[in-house]
């Protein structure tokens, strides 16, 4: 990677929003939103169904560009260059990934090289690539099932193996789509670890995690947005955004938010009825 290519030294800043707009089929989605990522921070996208926390993932991993304002992404404007070549150095999981062949584990996680959905014909990876693919896949907690079928998967450890496969290029920014969507309790906390401990070994990459669930938040989360309706609510260091009161005025409820060995939880205050 040379200093002028996406993710190079000269971008202190993974990601820089500003005022950004973002309009579709009329409806106003996205309303002043700014936003800052350095190396080494971990950011939370909360917010609703419906709030915007997906949208705006979309404009930072370079799948859309916005209606107003700007988007800089590993220090480059979108709409100065090209998408597909700055999706590369983005690391991004969508737990609906459309994968149909029976792959193996190993299989799945190099095709984050090619950035494709299936092996490319006539691509073969180097030793190099297929030792740091058994790397990841260890680290993700999955080096007992490196040969087990894409069908055979459970679905937390299919979206931990979409995690280690949008490691294989090391990227800068990792983004992650509601990675922890139809996992039960078991499966929920061995992803929530292992993102933990990516914090540990690749200690100047970035994230952006959406959920609309406090308790899928890793204990490194550092910095947080809460949208509501296309808007931001708060934004910034944990301690300041994630509060019982702006968590409720987030999802329209009062809340009492506690948090214990780093992890949040939520509980719903019962309001009085009167009879």
């Amino acid at each position: 990677m040379t200093e002028h290519e996406p993710g190079g030294p000269d971008s202190s800043e993974v990601l820089r929003v500003r005022s950004v707009d973002f309009v579709r089929d009329g409806r106003l989605l996205l309303d002043g939103i700014s936003l800052t990522v350095r190396p080494g921070e971990h950011w939370a996208l909360l917010g609703a169904n419906g709030a915007g926390k997906t949208t705006l993932l979309k404009l930072l991993g370079a799948l859309a560009h916005p209606t107003h304002g700007s988007v800089e992404v590993l220090g480059h404007e979108l709409g100065r260059i090209d998408l597909r070549q700055l999706r590369t150095y983005v690391g991004h999981v969508d737990p609906r990934h459309p994968l149909r062949s029976p792959l193996r584990v190993r299989d799945v996680v190099l095709t984050g090289l090619t950035n494709s959905v299936e092996p490319v014909p006539r691509w073969t990876p180097t030793d190099v690539q297929v030792k740091e693919a058994d790397r990841l896949i260890a680290l993700l907690g999955l080096e007992t099932r490196s040969e087990a079928r894409w069908p055979t998967l459970s679905q937390g450890e299919r979206g931990r193996t979409l995690v280690a496969r949008a490691l294989m290029p090391s990227p800068r920014l990792l983004l992650l789509d509601e990675p922890a969507t139809g996992l039960d309790v078991a499966g929920r906390e061995q992803l929530v670890d292992r993102l933990d401990a990516l914090g540990d070994a690749h200690p100047e990459l970035a994230s952006v995690l959406v959920t609309h669930h406090l308790e899928e938040l890793p204990a490194g989360t550092t910095h947080a947005m809460l949208l509501r309706d296309g808007k931001c609510l708060a934004s910034g260091p944990v301690a300041d955004s994630l509060t019982s009161e702006l968590v409720g005025d987030c999802f329209a409820r009062p809340v009492r938010l506690t948090r214990d060995e780093g992890r949040w939880s939520v509980r719903t205050r019962r309001s009085r009825v009167l009879l």
